[in-house]
């Protein structure tokens, strides 16, 4: 069989067509610039636009009905796949790329481009499927979640979606709630993570076709795992999404929720490193790490509730920990070491019997590019929850979800920690973080069905520029919501934010800025319709 590629003519095309990049664009959004030119496709060759965006879309979308994503103008959205189409080699149930033969959406989740140099094959012999791939792991749970690969250079919808975790001979996956995705140039294999309480954990999977995935609860402990990024050393970090236990607040507080329902969550996740023997062979070993701040000296520690205690909810040291302004001591205190045991361990209980430092609900991170991977921000969704919010207490403690930055210098062991930027309600429970240029941060909103209804506002993804901390962010897209996800009793949310110009070498991490040229900008619209979008610019 053949490949049905574009023709050269429109290769060529969709080259020029991706210089309309958003590293340049974002800076306009966010008020760098009042006004751009920005190459745009246009029959074949490039034209030149004056573009003023308008510091970006300046409303969401509300809570009712259907309602379309919204832009800046001079961007547009892109179909890359959705929900409804087929795998090339469907397995048990698993025949779409985001539902099930039972009617049950799968969810695919962050997004990974990759650009390889060579065909790594796949499950028609001889069929060249290309250079250019979007990978995908599936937050279904039931044992059936499951990984994707999209083969951007194909067009035959025979052959332009391939699984990559069939199931078994029980008709299973025994996969559940995968999430964040990575290459790793260092062992030349895809990572996903399972966000799944003490029973997720890391996958790993070879990009060339014929390698099964294989799980590293041994080696990397299990967790409710999201966001995972290698450095240019070859370590790893793994941001934890779990939620701590509510508590209803504290009486000494004059703005205490009193008798609400318990709508403040106990930090209780966790900043993993894990630092290999081989960065060449995860299998190897190595030690997992996590991160612990200290604060006027006294380690700022996980603090169960025990009755109607309310465990470090409204302590003076997440205050401090939220302040603008200010910044801590950090470093890494080992938890687990592989030299010791290589049985599958509880990350998140180990890195609480070692002292490490608990937030609210870390869902992803990324390296600062052009900081050598010595710095990096991560976010904390927190409470997704107004009635927690509405409380100056609360919001001051990161109830709206907070943007943290982490320096290291030279890569070592001992930092500091700064808050970067408080949620408010305007700007809410970040999830999923992508850098576009070397300053500006996009971060994805993901507020929940609860949170949607009590502001009547649906999910956005901001641009933050990293170079001012304390200014307000810019909205690149307000999210809509499809009929769907209505008919299923839920909102979309966006998720996958990535953006990459596919390199994989150790050299290219994204740790440096994508060159801009070559850069694609990806996000799903996940629940409902599971669409993959890219974002491109004016047509």
């Amino acid at each position: 069989m053949t490949s049905k590629f574009r023709r050269k003519g429109e290769e060529g095309q969709d080259r020029l067509r991706r210089k309309v990049r958003l590293a340049i664009a974002l800076l306009v959004i966010i008020g760098v610039l009042a006004a751009s030119a920005i190459y745009s496709f246009a029959g074949g060759g490039i034209k030149i636009l004056k573009t003023d965006l308008g510091g970006g879309v300046t409303t969401t979308n509300p809570h009712s009905g259907t309602s379309s994503n919204i832009l800046p103008n001079g961007f547009t959205l892109e179909e890359i796949a959705r929900g409804t189409d087929p795998l090339e080699n469907p397995s048990g149930v698993i025949t779409k790329f985001g539902l099930l033969s039972t009617g049950v959406p799968t969810e695919p989740d962050e997004n990974t481009y990759l650009i390889l140099n060579h065909n790594p094959g796949g499950p028609t012999p001889g069929f060249d499927y290309g250079r250019r791939f979007l990978f995908q792991g599936h937050e279904n749970a039931a044992d059936l979640a499951y990984l994707t690969r999209i083969n951007l250079d194909v067009d035959d919808p025979a052959h332009r979606i391939t699984l990559l975790t069939p199931v078994g001979n029980d008709g299973l996956t025994h996969l559940n709630r995968i999430d964040g995705s990575v290459w790793n140039p260092f062992t030349k294999t895809l990572l996903f993570t399972q966000e799944n309480g003490n029973a997720g954990g890391v996958i790993e999977i070879p990009a060339d076709w014929g390698t099964p995935a294989r799980t590293l609860y041994g080696i990397l402990g299990q967790g409710g795992y999201e966001g995972i990024h290698p450095d240019n050393r070859g370590n790893l970090y793994i941001a934890e999404d779990v939620g701590g236990t509510s508590v209803r607040g504290n009486p000494a507080l004059p703005d205490d929720p009193g008798t609400n329902p318990k709508v403040a969550r106990n930090p209780n996740s966790f900043i993993y490193r894990f630092v290999p023997n081989d960065v060449t062979d995860l299998s190897a070993g190595g030690k997992l790490q996590a991160l612990q701040v200290s604060i006027n000296g006294q380690n700022l520690v996980f603090v169960p509730v025990v009755g109607t205690g309310t465990g470090d909810v409204f302590s003076d040291n997440q205050l401090k920990l939220h302040t603008p302004g200010t910044s801590w001591p950090a470093t890494w205190v080992t938890i687990h070491d592989t030299a010791v045991s290589t049985a599958a361990f509880d990350a998140n209980a180990a890195a609480k019997s070692a002292g490490a430092t608990p937030f609210k609900r870390p869902e992803n991170l990324q390296f600062l590019p052009g900081s050598g991977f010595n710095t990096f921000f991560f976010d904390a969704t927190g409470d997704t929850d107004a009635r927690a919010g509405n409380f100056p207490a609360l919001a001051a403690r990161g109830a709206w979800g907070s943007l943290f930055r982490v320096d290291f210098p030279g890569g070592g062991d001992t930092g500091e920690i700064s808050i970067f930027a408080l949620g408010d309600q305007d700007h809410a429970s970040f999830d999923n973080l992508a850098f576009v240029g070397t300053g500006v941060l996009l971060a994805a909103e993901d507020r929940g069905d609860l949170l949607h209804g009590q502001l009547n506002a649906l999910d956005s993804i901001w641009a933050y520029d990293v170079r001012k901390p304390g200014a307000e962010p810019e909205r690149l897209v307000a999210l809509g919501r499809d009929a769907s996800a209505i008919t299923a009793g839920e909102d979309n949310e966006p998720t996958g934010v990535h953006y990459s110009d596919g390199a994989s070498t150790v050299q290219s991490l994204l740790g440096k800025p994508v060159n801009p040229v070559k850069g694609r900008l990806f996000f799903t619209q996940q629940h409902g319709d599971n669409v993959v979008w890219e974002v491109l610019g004016s047509h």
